[in-house]
């Protein structure tokens, strides 16, 4: 997949003609997931790159001066898009200049300057440009002057409501990690760098990967069984989300994944961890060997869920 990080790289860019969709792709979720379906067939049919327009921050930051947090950090936005088969992928910052133009300015400079648009695909219920004034039914207008199709995708219903980002950052924050996966379509998770940490795992006989940077939306606090996906392959995992109370560790939140049954470096590598199931809270051992009993607990927890 080709990324293009900003309007000097796209106006540099030379390539084929292009199917294209606009948006934050917050999360990546099911309704994402079908509108970009729809995108690689838009795109076969016109014989165009199927290519999307991202942003690094929320719109919302400079639109309304506040943006919810994000659902997955630009990276891993960046890892989920290419698994839907997208070829394409631009990045711009959302600035003041970008807020200023008109969806015709837009749909000329980008669309049809940079990527060579045959196609356009809008989510049900998208609009972009200054005021939002770029409806399905205005980009129509200025496809046909300008050359190229305009659709409106097909919005995707759960439980009677279409799939959302908040309704997402919702079930995650309140730790509802079954409801996450039926919107996502995948276990929620991060994306981040393994780190050197102080060791402390492996000198308890449980070494972990320590987990910077995450900014995602993450679960409440505490022991999780998870998946870790390295190159690829998810590999069972126990996870610690928290500030290790037992280790006098402070304030600062802590993700530390232990994967069963690995030997190898993860340093420097980037890792995708998920999810699956909270085992228990965080909480105060009285000392380091109750501390390591309960981490022999939840690692049979953990191979208990994964069994199942």
């Amino acid at each position: 997949m080709r990324v293009l990080l900003g309007l000097d790289a796209l106006a540099a860019r030379q390539g084929d003609p292009s199917a294209i969709a606009v948006g934050v792709f917050d999360g990546v979720h099911l309704g994402h997931q079908r509108l970009l379906h729809e995108l690689l067939e838009f795109a076969t049919e016109l014989h165009a790159v199927p290519t999307v327009v991202t942003f690094q921050d929320h719109p919302d930051r400079l639109l309304r001066g506040s943006a919810p947090p994000l659902l997955v950090s630009v990276a891993h936005r960046l890892r989920l898009l290419r698994r839907t088969g997208v070829q394409c992928v631009v990045v711009l910052e959302f600035d003041t200049k970008l807020k200023s133009w008109p969806a015709r300015t837009f749909a000329e400079r980008v669309l049809v300057q940079g990527l060579s648009c045959r196609g356009l695909l809008l989510g049900f219920d998208s609009a972009f440009g200054n005021d939002r004034a770029g409806t399905p039914e205005h980009l129509s207008e200025i496809g046909r002057e300008l050359g190229f199709l305009v659709r409106t995708g097909t919005p995707l219903f759960v439980d009677g409501k279409p799939i959302s980002s908040t309704a997402i950052r919702e079930a995650i924050a309140a730790g509802d990690l079954e409801q996450s996966r039926r919107l996502l379509g995948r276990w929620p998770g991060i994306l981040g760098k393994v780190v050197h940490g102080d060791g402390q795992g492996k000198r308890l006989g449980v070494p972990t990967a320590n987990i910077h940077p995450f900014t995602e939306v993450l679960p409440p606090h505490g022991v999780y069984a998870a998946l870790a996906i390295c190159d690829g392959e998810p590999l069972p995992a126990v996870a610690n989300l928290g500030v290790r109370p037992t280790l006098g560790a402070g304030l600062e939140r802590r993700l530390e994944v232990h994967l069963l049954d690995f030997a190898g470096d993860l340093y420097g590598r980037s890792l995708e961890v998920a999810f699956v199931r909270r085992l228990r809270a965080e909480r105060k051992f009285a000392d380091l060997d109750e501390l390591v009993g309960q981490m022999g607990h939840d690692i049979a927890a953990a191979r208990a869920v994964f069994a199942g």
